[in-house]
């Protein structure tokens, strides 16, 4: 099968398996922020291409369980593991690249320590969609809707977090490049927030 159609496969596979519908657009925005980091690298773009397309599917209502105790002890990136090769052999994706693909999903969080170059990358890159206004945006629109996020103040600690421990995680150059503009804007936003709120909980 040609490079498009298994790309083109695993995009609408995403597009009708995402839910909320939001959610869509990490998987787009994350590839395109790991192409600009890997640009200086060697690097298998399948493999990058794959990962970041599915490494969130095991976040998406309908592939998740819904019960809030079931849901809090729920282990999605083993189930996007677990799912993603039949997914990408149905879908005509290299056979001999899909255990690359599934070390990238595996080590993607800021707490992973990736093997590879494609691990390293999606890491990098998924830590870049935490800060500035894409991390903004992304946290703040889980209030109401995600058990962690009861309150506006619920967030505002997470993006604190954020801002604090994850610049110092990313790994490549070009990833802490593309993370300055953003962390100056979560800095701004956090700084505008606090004057505003003047230390009453929302």
């Amino acid at each position: 099968m040609a490079q498009t159609e298994y790309r083109e496969a695993i995009v609408e596979y995403i597009r009708l398996n995402a839910r909320p519908p939001d959610k869509f657009s990490h998987q787009a925005r994350l590839y395109s922020v790991a192409k600009q980091i890997a640009a200086a690298v060697a690097h298998d773009d399948d493999v990058l291409y794959a990962s970041a397309w599915l490494h969130d599917l095991g976040v998406f209502i309908g592939h998740r369980p819904e019960e809030p105790r079931a849901l809090a002890d729920w282990d999605w990136i083993a189930y996007a593991l677990q799912r993603a090769p039949s997914l990408l052999d149905e879908f005509g994706f290299p056979k001999t690249k899909i255990p690359a693909v599934l070390e990238a999903i595996r080590t993607h969080l800021p707490s992973a320590e990736p093997t590879t170059v494609e691990g390293f990358v999606l890491r990098d890159a998924d830590i870049l969609e935490q800060l500035g206004a894409v991390g903004i945006l992304r946290t703040v629109s889980k209030v109401g809707r995600d058990t962690r996020f009861l309150r506006f103040s619920d967030a505002l600690r997470l993006l604190q977090k954020n801002l604090e421990q994850l610049p110092g995680k990313l790994r490549l150059e070009s990833s802490r490049q593309l993370a300055e503009p953003r962390i100056q804007a979560l800095r701004t936003f956090l700084a505008a927030a606090k004057q505003e709120v003047g230390g009453i909980e929302w």
